[in-house]
Parts: structure tokens; sequence; C-alpha cells
């Protein structure tokens, strides 16, 4: 590890992490011009974004940065895979990970994993149907759309609020801050699917001013503690959503984690670390039909 990435790792565990992203949050939601417009012309150069697949396309058409970051695309932009058994890659990015869980453990990088039960919560019962399943790890660079959206159609049963810290989250940190996904502040959304339980994991990172789901919103608890939602109980609107469809975003940043049962899924051979994806491109295939 290079001098530069030791700094680099060493002020993750220095920095005040909330705070930094509470202020950067801020910065972010500027409805001045002269800010906003600047924050972005500069974040499109500095990160090479781009804008012609923008439905709004100059810094003057957004209300503040947040409002760029998290940005709709055009129509057809994305395809959806329509394959009748298909999983599809739920955003853009990179595979940061992605194989079996093997013994409650879910594979980080060379030298590191985390607990599954710890990664959705602590709750034995919520991940026991995943033990010895499959996961997919999705790292979201700056540049990439930050909405992510549905790998199959479900019914929403759970979401839980994870508070942690907020290590950044890239391909250094994850080979050298142990359980990393696993620590920082996350949402777990549970849903029913064809395929069985399926959890969709949006991990937060340094500087995410905040992670919001399509049914909820921003999901920002008073208090910073484990909070669970039962989106199956009697009197509660179901939440359906189809295959494709956004189910949640980031502002600034992140990660998303997929996660099947055993025997339900099977990935694509041709996906592997460092692989380039796309939301909407095939990425499995369901193997067995609930």
């Amino acid at each position: 590890m290079s001098l530069t990435q030791r700094i680099f790792i060493a002020l993750q565990y220095l920095l005040p992490h909330h705070a930094l992203s509470r202020l950067i949050g801020c910065l972010a939601n500027c409805e001045r011009p002269g800010i906003k417009n600047a924050l972005i012309r500069r974040f499109i150069q500095r990160y090479d974004v781009d804008m012609e697949q923008a439905e709004r396309k100059q810094p003057e058409d957004f209300k503040h940065f947040n409002d760029f970051f998290t940005r709709s695309l055009i129509a057809g932009a994305r395809p959806v895979d329509d394959t009748s058994n298909g999983i599809v890659c739920p955003a853009d990015g990179a595979i940061s990970q992605l194989g079996p869980i093997r013994h409650g453990r879910v594979f980080q990088a060379k030298g590191h994993d985390y607990s599954l039960h710890e990664l959705l919560g602590g709750d034995s019962e919520r991940a026991k149907p995943f033990k010895d399943g499959l996961f997919a790890t999705v790292y979201l660079s700056p540049r990439d759309y930050h909405r992510v959206h549905m790998p199959l159609a479900g019914t929403l049963k759970e979401m839980v609020y994870v508070p942690g810290k907020l290590f950044s989250v890239n391909q250094t940190t994850a080979e050298n801050v142990p359980e990393l996904f696993a620590r920082n502040e996350r949402v777990v959304c549970v849903f029913d699917t064809e395929a069985g339980p399926m959890a969709v994991i949006l991990v937060g990172a340094m500087i995410v001013a905040s992670i919001e789901t399509v049914w909820a919103g921003e999901v920002a608890p008073a208090r910073r503690r484990l909070q669970a939602f039962d989106y199956s109980e009697a009197g509660r609107q179901p939440v359906y959503l189809d295959k494709g469809a956004e189910m949640g975003r980031f502002k600034l940043g992140s990660t998303a984690i997929v996660l099947f049962g055993p025997q339900a899924v099977q990935w694509q051979e041709s996906l592997a670390e460092g692989s380039s994806v796309r939301m909407g491109q095939n990425m499995g295939l369901v193997l067995n039909s609930n």
C-alpha cells in the first residue's frame, strides 16, 4: 500500500464522518445559482459525467447539486432486459464482488469478509433465508447514474435502517477497512419475489447526504438507532415494484448489495470483480420460481 493510500485510510478513522456528511449535505442542497451551478459544472468536468443521457443537461436546469446528482435519464437510456427469468443489474457502476455466501460470511475483498447477520441488522431470522445463498455488490462511482432499481419484481416485506459509520466506499477502503459494509450506515430492503426472498441493501458512505426509497422518501430517523418497518403487516398498503422500477437513490454515491437465497439464482459467468455494469442489463437467471 502506498503512502497516499495509508494516509487516506488513516483519515477514514480520524474524520468526523457524520458531521462532515451533514456539512456537505447542506452545501449540496444550496439553491443559490452562483454556488450550485459552479459545483455542478466543476463536478461534470472533474468526473467526465455524460450529460447527453440526462433529461436535463445544463447546471442551470437543476434546483441544487443533489437534484443534479440524482438526475433522471432520457427514455430508453437504460433498457431493461426482458428475459423472462432474468435478473437485472440494479445500478450503473462496477461489480465490486459477487459469489456465494459461505458460512454466513460475505466476501468483501482479498483478506476481508463480513457477517451476513450484521449486514442485515443483527437479526438471525432476517439473515436465515440468505445463508448459503448468493450476493452481488455494485459500486457506484461519482460519475454514475445514482438511482437504484429492482433486480426482480417483488413485494416489499421489510425495510430496516441500520445506523453506523460512514467510511468512504471504494476499492482502497474495501481492501483495508475490515467489515466495511457491515459497519457503514445502510438501509436494508427485503422483498418477496419469484426467486424467493431478495434483499437490496443501500450502503451509505462518507459525504453521502442521504438515502431515499420511493415508498418512504428520505430515510433519516431523528434518533440514530436501528429501526425496522414491517410492510407485510395487516392494514398497511402493499408496496409492489416491477423489475427495473426505481426503488431508491443515493445523494452522493455509494454501494448497492443484492442477496438471494440458496439455489435460487445464478449470476452470469461473464461477471467478475471489476466488471463494468449498467442498470437494466441481465446479470443472472432465476433457477427455481416460487
